[in-house]
């Protein structure tokens, strides 16, 4: 029998709305009295995201993401996410065992985590910070497998310096693509949209809550427009956001294949 739902691509905008980001629930600014004896365990493990049905991306990484996920933009300010599941709190690309399904590209927003900059109190500096309910913090002494330390002594450790380079760059990138959608916003090429999609059994989804960019207003462009959105930079981000919508057809394939399995 033909069942409809309907999901919304509110997750990363409402865990913001929340006053946390995404995957975060209890941030805490790294410092060696209070997690002088904590590290990261050496393991993969994306559990933490098997719940998120979209996921923050910047634009340097378009390129290696269109090719397995829909890019698309949500909320106010009109964030570009990767779409990972056509179900609420379905990510299709974890597995059971919290492995990432391969081929598949890792975005870089969930290779961050557990680690993340934020406002040192208020004062405008970021810090580094680990969000203490990560599965992967573990006491260095605790025999459990290889833990890399946060610090030696007082001073940062390998693990935490590598860390915040990953993130500072993160940052740079999100502001550089935060300002590449400012642009493409101010020629007003960004349309509301939803994608209906029906799977093998017909069961049909529908994905609604998102803003595109509108291919035929791109292409109507004048010379003048098209040169300002080279000159920013933006016209990679919007040629791999078009090119993007090919792979909606890999999720519907990723979401029969879990129906599968789940039957079986």
């Amino acid at each position: 029998m033909m069942t409809e739902s309907t999901i919304e691509t509110k997750a990363v905008e409402g865990a913001a709305a929340g006053g946390l980001p995404l995957f975060y629930s209890r941030p805490e600014a790294l410092n060696p009295v209070r997690h002088g004896s904590l590290g990261l365990a050496a393991r993969s493990d994306f559990s933490f995201a098997r719940q998120a049905h979209a996921i923050p991306v910047v634009a340097s990484e378009m390129p290696a993401a269109m090719r397995s996920y829909p890019i698309v933009f949500i909320g106010p300010a009109k964030a570009p996410v990767i779409i990972t599941g056509l179900r609420q709190n379905e990510n299709l690309f974890v597995e059971a065992s919290g492995k990432w399904l391969e081929p598949h590209y890792i975005p870089a927003y969930v290779r961050r985590y557990p680690f993340i900059l934020a406002d040192d109190a208020g004062s405008g500096r970021l810090t580094l910070c680990v969000d203490r309910a990560s599965e992967r913090i573990a006491e260095v002494s605790s025999g459990a497998g290889k833990v890399a330390p946060f610090f030696n002594a007082s001073e940062a450790s390998e693990a935490s310096r590598q860390a915040l380079a990953f993130c500072n760059q993160f940052q740079i990138d999100f502001n550089t693509t935060r300002a590449m959608v400012e642009k493409i916003d101010a020629h007003g090429l960004f349309a509301p949209r939803q994608s209906t999609v029906t799977l093998e059994g017909g069961e049909v989804l529908n994905v609604s809550d998102f803003q595109v960019i509108d291919e035929p207003a791109f292409n109507k462009l004048s010379d003048e427009a098209f040169l300002d959105l080279r000159k920013s930079g933006a016209l990679g981000l919007v040629y791999c956001h078009l090119a993007s919508s090919n792979s909606w057809t890999s999720l519907v394939y990723q979401a029969s294949l879990r129906r599968l399995v789940t039957a079986a």
